[in-house]
Parts: C-alpha cells; structure tokens; sequence
C-alpha cells in the first residue's frame, strides 16, 4: 500500500540552510562569528596581503607601507576593536564550535565531509599562525610603529628559519583556503546565493579568490627571502 504523504510535510532541499531567528542565544553567538569572518576579519585579510605585496617593490616601499599604516588617526584603537578583539573571538568561539561537536556536514552535503574538516583545520592552522605572527611582528622585539623602516629586515630575518618559512608557506595556503571557503559558507547561510546553482556558480568565484590571494601572499614570501632581500633590508635599517 501507498503510504500517505500530508500536504504540510516540509521539504528537505540540499544545500546550505540559511541562518534563521529564534534558535537562542547560539544563534546569535554563530551569526556573530559568521559576520565578523567577513566583516572585518576577511577585509583586514585583504588589506594585510595587499601591505605585504608592497614588499615585491622593494624594502622602502614595505617599510613606507608599514608608516602608512601605524600613522592612521587612533590606530590604536582600531587595532584593538576591529582586528585583535574580532581575530580573538571568531577563532576561539570556532574552537569552541568543534569541540561542542555541532558538525554542520548535513547542511553541506555536495561540499561533502572533507570540505568540513579541511574548514575546521585550516581555521586551526590560522588560529595558531596568526597569534605567532601578531606576537613576533607587533609585540616582540623591534616595536614596527615606532620603527617602521626596519620592518622588511624584522620579517626577513624570521623567515630565514627553514622551519619558520615552512610553517609561514603552510599557514598563507591555509588562511587563503579558509577564508575563501567561508565567504562561500556565508553566502550560502545567509541566503545571499539561494539555490545549488547559484552555490556551485559562486564556488568557482571563491576558488579563483582563493588561488589568487594565496599567490600574492607566497610571492610577498618569496620577495621576504628571493636574491638581493638581506641586501635590501640591511640598506633600509641604515636609511632608517
């Protein structure tokens, strides 16, 4: 016999289910990491590759950046509530999501499981990179703000550790990779590309975002390190 199917049975569609009220304090918890991922996390991403670009162009030019940038009215400030704060929640609370086990994979099933788990490793290489890379460049050793010019030397000399270019090459791979992912991820939750084909369309737009961001930021390693880099950092302290 056929079984009856009620009229106001929901529809299980595939894809990303879009954030919705009413689901607790969670929901507000999770709508808040979702955001700041992109806003301003994802834009200080964007302005800190481009920054580093500058040193293709040579030590100066990395060392003009970096005054540039430590000039900004109440840096400081900025610093605080839309970098260090927002990097400090959304990877600590994305933590806290992975070990609570709330796996998301059923919302995904074509990105399939090792989307999921590749998303949960690379925020974890992020994480660990980026509280490395904020406590040796901006708060141990040479203060960049007050010295700007020495920073190409700063980063060139960490990076001759073979171990530490291996862990910098791993990490900018990672970090491109998640953040790519997760503006595909918050697109699709926040009902921004509804459907699977406008999910599977904007996937190959966050591949290509992805593929590009981690190329300028492997060449501004390689402008760290490449032929004439010592030459360059030493003459930029001396200019300093």
């Amino acid at each position: 016999m056929a079984t009856a199917h009620h009229p106001s049975t929901p529809t299980v569609r595939p894809g990303v289910q879009p954030l919705r009220a009413a689901k607790g304090n969670s929901f507000i918890w999770r709508k808040l990491h979702s955001l700041l991922g992109i806003i301003p996390i994802g834009a200080f991403l964007l302005e800190h590759l481009l920054s580093n670009f500058e040193a293709t162009k040579g030590a100066v030019a990395y060392g003009e950046q970096v005054r540039f940038l430590n000039s900004l009215p109440v840096v400081r400030v900025l610093e605080w509530v839309f970098i260090f704060i927002p990097l400090a929640y959304h990877g600590l609370y994305g933590v806290y999501i992975w070990i609570r086990g709330k796996s998301n994979i059923v919302y995904y099933p074509w990105a399939g499981n090792w989307m999921y788990i590749a998303q949960r490793y690379t925020g974890l290489v992020a994480l660990v990179y980026i509280a490395y890379h904020v406590a040796t460049q901006r708060f141990m050793g040479v203060s960049l703000p007050e010295n700007p010019g020495y920073a190409f030397a700063k980063v060139h000399n960490e990076l001759m550790n073979p171990l530490v270019l291996a862990f910098y090459v791993i990490a900018m791979i990672a970090v491109c990779w998640h953040f790519a992912y997760g503006v595909w991820l918050f697109a699709a939750k926040w009902g921004i590309t509804p459907g699977e084909i406008a999910r599977k369309r904007f996937g190959y737009v966050c591949l290509a975002l992805g593929v590009l961001l981690a190329v300028m930021g492997l060449v501004s390693i390689w402008a760290f390190i490449g032929p004439g880099s010592a030459a360059q950092a030493a003459a930029a302290v001396q200019l300093h």
